[in-house]
């Protein structure tokens, strides 16, 4: 569920978890995505619905080894995507001084200075770190929870035949 707009209703002050009738219990959150899909596409009221992660597991999948050159490169391409965009607001709010090898100029020096940061950072924490990963939070299984008033209603729309939408 995602959080609610700071222009729409307040969120409650404690986080809660949502209440009412487990609709199913699903195996991925794809399938209770789908769930949710087709629910939405009959109608049906989906402000009244949750998916609920269930035995949460955080998951660190080691990518490859972090050596001097990847480093180097993982730091040029981020000082080059900060030097791209410190170029383009130059020329964004000064377009009589500024011109596109200004954003080239501002995209090298920020190139150049991201490398050395990345060189640095690296050489730093070398000894405790020295592999990239991914993170990721996973559920063993994922619940849709539903307003107890409206379970029957869902129930039904679920048990209609699909139509090839």
């Amino acid at each position: 569920m995602t959080n609610p707009s700071p222009w729409g209703r307040r969120a409650p002050s404690i986080p809660t978890l949502p209440r009412g009738d487990v609709l199913g219990t699903y195996a991925s959150y794809p399938e209770a995505q789908a769930v949710v899909e087709r629910l939405s596409h009959a109608e049906f009221p989906i402000k009244q619905l949750a998916i609920i992660g269930n035995e949460l597991t955080t998951v660190e999948r080691v990518t490859g080894r972090l050596t001097y050159g990847r480093a180097a490169l993982a730091g040029a391409v981020t000082g080059l995507w900060i030097g791209v965009f410190f170029g383009a607001v130059m020329l964004l709010f000064s377009p009589d001084t500024a011109s596109v090898t200004t954003i080239l100029a501002a995209s090298l020096i920020g190139a150049g200075f991201g490398m050395l940061y990345g060189l640095a950072s690296f050489a730093i924490s070398r000894r405790r770190r020295d592999f990239t990963s991914t993170h990721q939070v996973l559920a063993r299984s994922y619940q849709i929870v539903v307003d107890p008033e409206l379970t029957h209603r869902a129930q039904q729309i679920l048990a209609e035949p699909q139509t090839g939408r």
